[in-house]
């Protein structure tokens, strides 16, 4: 236990179980050490956690206001926030992926410029995945181990189920497919005139996040 902690303890990234393995040897449970170092943590302001296909120590969310009035920012709040336009790409991308950018741009009605996809890009959020197989085979765009480590999803498998957003009334395809989105998808702009879906989709990634 003790050198499985100290090890994810160091790194600055989730450790995965290839490089545990190496500390404890294949034929160990993992899963027992993982448990009982959680259990012993219970009562600490931070936790052990399954994030982007490893395991990280994170400050518990409860203590977030408490960071924040110290440092100006809690752990994993570094990056600029999204636009509502970029969030809603990024969640498109995340759940459809992969696509290209023409799909995204047919999806919403309106062209998605390579500036708005920039920007959750230059945030490693995402990046280019295989090219398609469509006339001219664009390159498609996927999400990243960094989008899944900031907002604290283990696997793109756990984000939740797009058509039981859609019966809980969080979101809704039928918007989306008939243009109800920001203007700023196709020019850029700042989105601070947020649509009902913008709400909706800020509160889903509000939801995924675990900071």
């Amino acid at each position: 236990m003790g050198r499985v902690e100290a090890v994810i303890f160091s790194a600055s990234e989730p450790v995965t179980r290839s490089v545990l393995a190496r500390v404890v040897g294949k034929n160990c449970n993992l899963e027992l050490i993982i448990d009982d170092i959680r259990a012993e943590l219970a009562g600490r302001p931070y936790e052990l956690v399954a994030v982007a296909g490893g395991w990280q120590h994170r400050t518990k969310k409860i203590f977030g206001d408490a960071i924040r009035a110290a440092f100006g920012t809690a752990a994993g709040e570094g990056a600029k926030e999204l636009s509502q336009a970029e969030a809603l790409v990024l969640m498109c991308i995340a759940y459809f992926q992969p696509i290209t950018r023409g799909e995204l741009s047919g999806f919403f009605g309106k062209e998605v410029s390579r500036d708005l996809i920039g920007v959750p890009r230059a945030q490693e959020l995402i990046a280019s995945g295989p090219r398609s197989p469509q006339p001219g085979a664009p390159y498609t765009y996927v999400t990243t181990k960094n989008f899944l480590s900031q907002f604290g999803l283990d696997t793109v498998r756990q984000l939740p189920d797009f058509e039981a957003l859609e019966d809980a009334g969080l979101l809704s395809k039928e918007k989306l497919l008939t243009g109800d989105i920001p203007v700023a998808l196709a020019d850029g702009d700042d989105g601070e005139s947020q649509s009902a879906v913008g709400y909706e989709e800020q509160a889903l990634l509000d939801e995924a996040s675990s900071d």
